[in-house]
């Protein structure tokens, strides 16, 4: 059974950090993925990055100021949030894709398997 488990949201101020986690278990995933959805919006992108973590995408709101990453011993996903805006404020969810064949945008919603339940993000102005 898949599990992923997100930790590491809060509140923090403007030009703050801080550094999600999502414990990924019961499966085997070929990408891993943060999206991000604030109040009245749709859930978007945030950033994305293969099993082995050469290669990663990110959102044009998202690079420069976030990292994403994995530690595959412990099965962890990470994003480190830095400098933060108040209009980075919403619930960030971790997603995983299972491993198979074909081509797939990383961006789209519809292209992950399983979601995490979200951590909630605030930042202060």
């Amino acid at each position: 059974q898949v599990q992923l488990v997100e930790s590491g949201g809060g509140l923090v101020q403007a030009g703050g950090s801080l550094r999600l986690s999502c414990l990924a278990s019961g499966g085997t995933f070929s990408h891993y993925a943060w999206f991000r959805q604030a109040p009245g919006k749709e859930r978007e992108f945030v950033a994305a990055v293969n099993w082995g973590g050469g290669s990663t995408s990110y959102a044009v709101s998202a690079k420069g100021r976030f990292t994403i990453s994995r530690d595959n011993a412990k099965n962890t996903l990470y994003l480190q949030l830095d400098s933060l805006k108040p209009e980075d404020t919403a619930v960030y969810y971790c997603a995983v894709r299972i491993s198979r064949s074909g081509s797939f945008y990383v961006s789209g919603t519809g292209n992950y398997d399983y979601w995490g339940q979200g951590t909630q993000v605030t930042v202060s102005s």
